[in-house]
């Protein structure tokens, strides 16, 4: 009696795929490398607007997010630590300011760079992924309003009605495409806040300090200088962090992503 045996299956074109572990899923698509170029022109667009006088006024309700978050950051570290808000300012022309009575020093100071990073790299991450900037967009559609309980400038009123509907806007392009580079560029602005915190102490000589001029302030065996250049060497590996992150979760096509997110509020 002879003894047949099930044929061997050829290999599928499945070996050959992006691999999902290892070493593989850490090498970025085309689509990605895209991403970490547009990463680094933005860092450079946002330290042009941001220190150019007149130009500098045209982001300002970004600015007021940016700002507005890591004021609240202050805030929340100082109520959990015990201490008390003596008073809040927030203005993209003077920065952002959070005066404290009690509390942890320490951690109130830290937790503004810390809160910026955390929020900016939860946007860096929308850079990769079409429903993460969907999603996000809600936070930054709420978080654009916000700070106009503080401001009065009529300019930015109405940069902040056409920033909310450019955000309205780009949900319905591509699929929502645009919300990515739309929640990127968000998020690159707030994850090295600390350079344009430190610009404006430098270039504008700001009324309010850059967290880094009050970390001296606070420890005074620590130069400004020092503490900056701590702080932006944070930030920037926080970014790569990030961006390795971006790389590694989100190995999806332009395709597959707009299949994905037309699972959650399509547009078409």
């Amino acid at each position: 009696m002879s003894v047949s045996r099930p044929p061997i299956a050829p290999p599928t074109s499945s070996a050959s795929a992006i691999p999902t572990h290892g070493v593989g899923a850490l090498t970025p698509s085309s689509d990605q490398i895209v991403v970490l170029y547009v990463i680094v022109a933005m860092a450079v667009i946002i330290f042009g607007f941001w220190n150019v006088p007149v130009v500098r006024n045209f982001i300002n309700p970004l600015k007021l997010f940016t700002i507005g978050w890591h004021e609240l950051c202050h805030i929340s570290a100082a109520i959990l630590s015990g201490g008390r808000i003596l008073k809040i300012t927030i203005d993209p022309h003077v920065g952002g300011a959070t005066i404290v009575e009690g509390g942890l020093p320490g951690f109130v100071l830290a937790s503004g760079y810390i809160g910026s990073t955390l929020l900016g790299g939860a946007f860096v991450l929308a850079g990769w992924d079409t429903l993460v900037a969907k999603v996000l967009s809600f936070v930054l559609g709420v978080g654009l309003v916000l700070p106009l309980v503080l401001v009065r400038d009529k300019l930015t009123i109405v940069l902040t009605v056409c920033y909310e509907a450019m955000l309205i806007g780009f949900w319905f392009v591509d699929h929502g495409q645009a919300l990515r580079w739309y929640c990127l560029f968000v998020g690159v602005m707030n994850i090295l806040f600390v350079v344009w915190d430190v610009a404006d102490d430098k270039f504008f000589h700001k009324t309010n300090d850059s967290d880094a001029t009050q970390f001296a302030i606070l420890y005074p065996m620590i130069s400004a200088h020092v503490w900056a250049t701590f702080w932006i060497l944070f930030q920037l590996v926080c970014l790569g962090g990030f961006a390795v992150l971006g790389i590694f979760a989100f190995k999806l096509t332009q395709e597959e992503m707009d299949t994905q997110a037309a699972g959650f509020l399509p547009t078409k």
